[in-house]
């Protein structure tokens, strides 16, 4: 039960986090209009770059090696102080290159200036270590209060488009605030800092092994918006990201399994449990499975009708946007489960850092054309071919260790269940009026049909999780 429950921790603070610019989206669309809304999602893309390269891995690599010493506190202590002071330096040092480009840059400087409040929020970070320990309720509980006032304080100080500065600063010093409220609870977990016991570079090899996958996926994840607002214009970049920012927040409740269950899996893996390690892997694909298939059909069936009641018609581009990104939910979700949940615990790093530089090296090729070509619609195509790249992989990379049978056991009867559940609720989309009550009647019927068929069609997923989280 105690995966259940962190599940459920990790899942609410992963919506939550994307939670807050869900309900301001639809009044920024309309104070700050797509040119407001496309010269953040490009900046922001930018000072992503500094973020990474600041970050060199640390909360993969710190998660999964929290999870490795949480038994003993002495361990304990040197790894969170080690790595945590390994990441001050390294994030020292990316807010100095972000200064120098800072001066070198043409323009947006006090929107880029506003964003690096972001960088230094970043080395403050230590969710890693929370995750590590399988404790989610902290980071939960004290970053709801940030996330509220955050909320008062965009609708309080963002009235107008000449507020996008204002609006920037207000994000970056959330998360600033928010990382710094977890410190706190470090007390009960961890004993005193002792400097002579500390070896802070014995962590920077195996942090960057698993920095390079991260490379290869913020490539995948940022690039698209960089390269629309340098090819194309700021407002295809905005339409692309108001697309992206909806299909990670439906994501979000998939791939916080992945979370998790790292450390859960990085435990049992180190006490020499590999069979316990396989039927984890299997348990949690087929969950992701049967919740992504109906989100993914779900947001081809109503994107076209939600945009202009959630964006405005100014933001109509977005809905196809949304029609084809939806794809990559059940594909991130599969590769979530197969990456995250398996080969990084099992230490497995070079099949998962393969898998991304793959899909990292797709999209950037297929990018360049389909930007030039479709604006936006082609960013969203390749991000949809990059992402299957990378689960094709990752399936192709454990294909000696897994039991495809039981991998995929009874997701053909998702898919059907999914797919009469989408042409149901695109028929009502065509035919009913364009309100939010049809659209919540919509989404409704359509949880309904799905659920109704999994019964039908007698999957036995949901007795089979029971027993296996109680072994």
């Amino acid at each position: 039960m105690q995966v259940v429950k962190n599940y459920l921790y990790n899942a609410s603070y992963q919506i939550f986090i994307l939670l807050v610019p869900l309900i301001t989206t639809p009044y920024l669309a309309r104070v700050l209009g797509p040119t407001g809304v496309g010269i953040n999602a490009y900046t922001n893309s930018i000072i992503q770059y500094f973020i990474l390269f600041g970050s060199i891995g640390v909360n993969l690599y710190g998660n999964r090696q929290i999870a490795f010493d949480r038994d003993n506190k002495f361990k304990l202590t040197n790894t969170f102080y080690e790595i945590f002071i390994m990441r001050i330096v390294t994030i020292t040092f990316a807010y100095l290159v972000f200064l120098i480009f800072l001066v070198v840059i043409g323009k947006y400087q006090i929107f880029y200036l506003a964003q690096s409040v972001s960088i230094i929020a970043a080395a403050f970070d230590i969710s890693w270590f929370f995750m590590g320990i399988e404790n989610f309720s902290v980071t939960v509980l004290r970053n709801f209060v940030v996330k509220i006032i955050t909320l008062i304080c965009i609708f309080s100080f963002v009235k107008t488009s000449a507020d996008l500065t204002a609006y920037i600063l207000i994000l970056s010093l959330s998360l600033l605030v928010g990382n710094m409220t977890l410190f706190p609870s470090l007390s009960k977990r961890i004993g005193k800092l002792h400097f002579k016991n500390l070896h802070i570079w014995q962590h920077l090899v195996p942090s960057i092994t698993l920095f390079v996958p991260q490379i290869a996926t913020q490539i995948y994840l940022v690039v698209n918006k960089t390269m629309l607002g340098s090819m194309t214009s700021v407002q295809a970049a905005g339409f692309f990201d108001q697309s992206d920012k909806m299909i990670k927040i439906v994501l979000a409740i998939v791939t916080a399994t992945g979370t998790v269950m790292l450390p859960h899996v990085a435990n049992a893996f180190m006490k020499g449990q590999i069979s316990k390690t396989k039927e984890y892997l299997y348990s949690s694909f087929r969950f992701v499975t049967i919740v992504s298939i109906p989100m993914m059909f779900g947001m081809m069936a109503i994107a076209n009708k939600f945009v202009p009641l959630f964006f405005t018609s100014s933001f109509s581009a977005v809905g196809p946007l949304m029609m084809i990104e939806s794809l990559v939910i059940l594909l991130i979700a599969w590769s979530n489960a197969l990456g995250t949940q398996y080969l990084l615990p099992t230490n497995q790093n070079k099949a998962f850092t393969t898998s991304v530089i793959l899909g990292a090296i797709v999209n950037i090729i297929i990018n360049i054309p389909l930007i030039l070509v479709w604006g936006a619609l082609g960013a969203t195509i390749a991000t949809v071919l990059s992402e299957l790249t990378v689960t094709t992989y990752q399936l192709y990379a454990v294909r000696r260790q897994i039991d495809f049978r039981k991998l995929f056991k009874e997701t053909h009867k998702y898919f059907v269940a999914g797919l009469v559940m989408f042409v149901v609720v695109k028929l009502i989309d065509l035919k009913a009026a364009n309100s939010w009550l049809m659209l919540l009647g919509e989404v409704f019927i359509g949880m309904v049909v799905y659920l109704l068929l999994l019964l039908i069609l007698k999957v036995t997923l949901i007795s089979e999780l029971k027993k296996s989280l109680k072994n």
